[in-house]
C-alpha cells in the first residue's frame, strides 16, 4: 500500500522554506497561447514512484491507468468574469474571483486605488455595480443591480473569458477561448479559472479510460482568481491562500472510498481537484461529504491521505501549485522532470501539456 494512504498527522510543513527553492527559468516561447487540437493531443510526462520520466501522448493515460483506478474530476464551469467598465470617466477592469451573495461578488480592480466605498461602476446600461468593500491587494466587493439569473446573463453577455495573465499578456481573449477554456464535462457555474488538467480531456478518450475498467467521479471547487496571484513572501509560511468553495456530494465520497478499499488508487485530474480531495479526508484516509470553503496550503512535508496520482499541467515558478506538485513527487523530482520537459519541448501551463504524477510521499 502506498505511504499516501497511511493515516497522516496534519502539520504546518511551510514553516522554514523559502520561495527561491521554488523557481526555474522558462523560455517565453514554451508557454502555450493556444490548446491542442484536438484536445487530447498534448504530450504527457509520467513521473513514476521511482526512476526517470517517460514521455507519451495525453491519449495514451488509458494504459498508464489500472482497472479499478478511480478518476476525479472537477465539473466547474469557468464564468466570463473578466469585465471593463466606468467609474466616472475613469476606466475600471475587474475579475471576479469569488461569489460572496446573490448579487455580490469579491474581485480585483484596476485601478482599485482610484475606487472609493459606495463608488458605481458602469459596465453597460443594464449591468452596474457598487463599491460596497475594499479590502487590500486590490480587491473589492461589488454589489451589482442585478442578481440570480438576471447576472450570470448580464456577465454572459458582457465578461470576457479570464484568461490567465501570461496568456492575455500575449494575446486578447477571442471567441474560441469561450469553447477552449472550458472543460468537456464543466457543469457548476462560478469558477474564474479553469482546472485546466480538465481541458486535455476527449469524449473519445473518457470512452477508453471507461473500457479500461477505470471508474470516473466528479466533485466541484470553483477555481478562483487568487490562484495566479504570487507568492510574496520568502519564507513561504507567511503566504495567505484565498478560499475557494467546494462540494463533495456523498455519492461521490462513497464511490471513492469504495474504489480505494478495492484496492483501486485515487487519480486527481488536477490541483484543483486533489485539494478538495486531501480538505475533505479524515485522518484514517476516509473521505467524507464537503460543502464549504478550503484554504488548504501544500507544500514538501504535507502527507498526502486520499490521493495517489495527480494529472496536471506544468505550473509556474514560485507557484503555490509548483510547491503542491513538489510535496507530492519531490521538489528536486519535479524540477528535473521540468528541466527535461522544456528540452523535450513541452508547452508550458494552462493551455499546456500535461504530467502524471505518482506519489511518493
Amino acid at each position: 500500500m502506498c505511504a499516501c494512504r497511511l493515516p497522516q498527522t496534519r502539520t504546518n510543513p511551510t514553516a522554514g522554506q523559502r520561495l527561491s527553492d521554488f523557481d526555474f527559468d522558462l523560455p517565453r516561447d514554451l508557454i502555450a497561447l493556444r490548446p491542442p487540437e484536438p484536445r487530447d493531443a498534448g504530450k504527457l510526462l509520467h513521473l513514476p514512484q521511482a526512476g526517470a520520466p517517460a514521455h507519451h501522448a495525453v491519449r495514451d493515460l488509458p494504459a498508464l491507468l489500472q482497472p479499478g483506478d478511480v478518476l476525479v474530476f472537477n465539473d466547474t464551469r469557468v464564468i466570463p468574469a473578466r469585465l471593463k467598465g466606468r467609474r466616472g470617466d475613469v476606466p475600471v477592469e475587474v475579475t471576479l474571483h469569488k461569489r460572496e451573495g446573490d448579487d455580490t461578488w469579491a474581485a480585483f480592480a484596476k485601478p482599485a486605488r482610484r475606487l472609493r466605498l459606495d463608488d458605481d461602476v458602469v459596465f453597460a446600461a443594464e449591468l452596474s455595480a457598487t463599491v460596497a468593500e475594499k479590502r487590500e491587494a486590490g480587491e473589492v466587493v461589488l454589489r451589482f443591480n442585478a442578481n440570480g439569473d438576471a447576472l450570470w446573463a448580464a456577465l454572459e453577455h458582457h465578461g470576457t473569458m479570464p484568461l490567465p495573465p501570461y496568456i492575455a499578456s500575449q494575446r486578447a481573449p477571442d471567441g474560441s477561448d469561450r469553447e477552449t477554456y472550458q472543460t468537456i464535462f464543466a457543469r457548476e457555474a462560478g469558477a474564474v479559472a479553469a482546472p485546466t488538467a480538465g481541458l486535455h480531456f476527449t469524449d473519445p478518450l473518457l470512452d477508453a479510460i471507461k473500457a479500461r475498467g477505470v471508474h470516473r467521479v466528479s466533485l466541484t471547487l470553483h477555481v478562483g482568481a487568487g490562484t495566479f496571484l504570487p507568492v510574496k513572501t520568502e519564507d513561504i509560511s507567511a503566504h495567505k491562500m484565498h478560499a475557494e468553495w467546494g462540494r463533495i456530494d456523498a455519492q461521490a465520497a462513497a464511490a471513492i472510498n469504495s474504489a480505494r478499499a478495492a484496492g483501486g488508487r485515487v487519480v486527481a485530474v488536477g490541483t484543483t481537484s486533489l485539494r478538495l480531495l486531501e480538505s475533505a479526508a479524515d485522518e484514517a484516509g476516509q473521505l467524507a461529504p464537503f460543502d464549504g470553503e478550503t484554504d488548504i496550503f501544500i507544500s514538501p512535508g504535507y502527507r498526502f491521505r486520499m490521493t495517489d496520482v495527480l494529472m496536471t499541467n506544468f505550473h509556474l515558478p514560485k507557484s503555490t501549485l509548483l510547491m503542491l506538485v513538489s510535496a507530492f513527487s519531490g521538489r528536486e523530482r519535479i524540477l528535473a522532470a521540468y528541466e527535461e520537459a522544456k528540452a523535450e519541448g513541452y508547452r508550458f501551463y494552462s493551455y499546456g501539456d500535461a504530467c502524471l504524477l505518482e506519489c511518493t510521499t
